[in-house]
């Protein structure tokens, strides 16, 4: 585990763990979801990157360049791959001082047959968190790529969200998207609802303006993500946490028709992609 302090902002990174995030607290406070002591699920963690690809991949196969390609596809998620690789491989640090660490994982072809290198950097401010995840093609031939980030906000009763966006994908059986309809269609957070109102929600909201809140009355927490992170993926399942995911493409987006600004990235070899997510804490 590494630790980062600066003022009142503490960082726990879990380099072995997908360079997840373990805890992030201001003011002694828990600003993301704390993983558990001692646990080894990422799924626990506070925030992991989604690289080279975001949300999901009908039936973990497609075709790109005249190839097939079959992912691994992990068995609580099936029959879709999730996510990529980057959070489940362990990372190495580059650089380090007192407020920032950067962290690289270096992808060799293996069921994902194109190689590539992400660099993750953590730097806290007085304004709070900043995380930079890049993607760069370092193999000799043209590949598919996105990314993403996915982090965990704890919820209460009292939790609003505000996020705004004109539209959703709706979801076919498995999750996979179909369409784009209205927000409201599966729920609105243009007007600051509590996150214990929403229905269950795991969806990919198109448009984003980048910036989104939460607030429980005593704080409020501000999410601001790149230009080019202009999908905000909101998983809202009912239970102490909500997730609002900024991502540079739509889910399934190796699936979109052609013609579709679906999002997805063709790097050519030696060329670097990159996003980043701010997040800040105030008092209400």
């Amino acid at each position: 585990m590494i630790e980062l302090v600066h003022g009142e902002w503490r960082l726990d990174v879990a380099p072995h763990l997908g360079a997840s995030i373990a805890r992030l607290t201001w003011r002694g406070r828990d600003v993301l979801r704390p993983m558990p002591v001692g646990s080894s699920d990422v799924l626990q963690a506070g925030c992991f990157p989604l690289v080279p690809y975001a949300n999901r991949i009908a039936d973990g196969r497609f075709t790109f360049g005249g190839r097939e390609v079959h992912l691994s596809v992990l068995p609580n998620f099936a029959p879709h791959a999730l996510h990529g690789d980057g959070w489940l491989k362990p990372w190495q640090a580059l650089d380090r001082d007192d407020g920032t660490i950067a962290l690289i994982y270096r992808h060799a072809p293996d069921a994902w047959p194109w190689a590539y290198e992400a660099i993750q950097t953590f730097a806290l401010s007085d304004d709070g968190l900043r995380v930079d995840l890049s993607l760069t093609n370092t193999g000799d031939e043209a590949m598919p790529a996105g990314l993403g980030l996915h982090p965990y906000f704890p919820v209460s009763d009292r939790t609003r969200l505000t996020l705004e966006a004109p539209s959703v994908w709706a979801l076919a059986e498995g999750q996979i998207p179909t369409a784009l309809f209205p927000a409201e269609s599966v729920f609105g957070w243009a007007d600051g609802p509590r996150v214990v109102d929403a229905p269950f929600v795991d969806h990919c909201y198109a448009s984003w303006g980048g910036v989104a809140r939460l607030t429980d009355g005593e704080r409020v927490i501000r999410i601001t993500a790149s230009a080019n992170a202009g999908w905000a993926h909101v998983y809202a399942p009912g239970e102490d946490f909500c997730c609002v995911e900024p991502v540079t493409h739509r889910p399934d987006a190796l699936h979109a028709p052609q013609g579709e600004a679906s999002g997805l990235v063709v790097l050519q070899p030696c060329e670097t992609m990159a996003m980043s997510m701010r997040i800040a804490v105030s008092d209400a």
